[in-house]
């Protein structure tokens, strides 16, 4: 990591309900993008367990636990930057869990907890998802710095929702991650729209580590990992297989586009705060 750039990589893998078998996949592509020199690397949305709805809650965890022990651990022994998509975490006195994000320093410390704010409560094609049914959502907006960057974390369905990503780069915020699980029939039309229009309009780097495959209740998720620069410039993307998408985020030009071209300077927040 030079002083004003990363290397950052957005993993992908297709979990299963399997949590020891998807630490495996998940420490093996960890550990190749740390090899392919890689500064920060992030996991996909519930990559520790994925697919099936009914072993979610023997699957939660507390928040510190076996696997943000992992995490941190992996982090310290490869020196960097460590994402850890989501998990599920344990809400004391519920039955329902989070959908939590949670970032390591190369120290193996814990910078950051993200809950999930945004739930995904849709109809899509013949099949309807309510994540609420399982899930509490998170009050909090979080930012944290890793190294030279301010990191703005977010969980799949808050792509759709660009009043956090504003909120997000007016607190700082140089690169959006957005670990996700798209769904096939969405991801197809809107999963690179999306993640395109947050990085130009908050001027930002986006990094989206995604599930792709078919899950063990018959699903299908979309996949195509990606890296995007603030002018909306696809830096990377994954095939469909695991893998990860690798790119260098030079915040010496997303410094220089954000003077040169001041789209978040020139806000007029109180013409918006009368409209409402």
């Amino acid at each position: 990591m030079s002083e004003r750039r990363i290397i950052a990589a957005a993993v992908q893998m297709s979990s299963t309900p399997d949590r020891e078998e998807n630490k495996k996949t998940a420490e093996r592509l960890i550990r190749e993008a740390a090899s392919a020199g890689a500064d920060l690397v992030s996991l996909p949305e519930l990559w520790s367990c994925h697919g099936l709805e009914k072993v979610y809650r023997e699957n939660a965890e507390s928040i510190p636990g076996p696997t943000t022990d992992f995490l941190g651990s992996l982090a310290r022994e490869l020196g960097i930057y460590l994402l850890g998509g989501s998990i599920l975490e344990k809400v004391p006195g519920s039955t329902r869990l989070h959908n939590t994000s949670t970032l390591f320093a190369p120290s193996g410390d814990l910078l950051a907890v993200y809950r999930k704010i945004h739930l995904f409560d849709v109809k899509v094609a013949d099949r309807e998802y309510l994540e609420s049914r399982t899930m509490a959502p998170g009050e909090q907006i979080v930012t944290a710095k890793a190294g030279p960057a301010t990191i703005g974390l977010s969980v799949c369905y808050d792509v759709r929702f660009p009043e956090l990503y504003r909120m997000l780069a007016l607190a700082g915020a140089e690169i959006l991650m957005v670990p996700a699980a798209f769904t096939l029939q969405t991801g197809k039309d809107h999963w690179e729209l999306l993640l395109r229009a947050r990085a130009v309009e908050n001027q930002a780097y986006v990094v989206a580590p995604a599930q792709w495959g078919q899950k063990a209740d018959g699903r299908w998720t979309y996949g195509r990992s990606m890296i995007v620069d603030p002018w909306g410039v696809v830096l990377a993307r994954c095939p469909d297989r695991d893998g990860f998408a690798l790119a260098p985020l030079d915040l010496g030009y997303l410094e220089r586009l954000r003077a040169e071209f001041p789209a978040l300077a020139n806000r007029r927040p109180e013409v918006y705060r009368s409209a409402l």
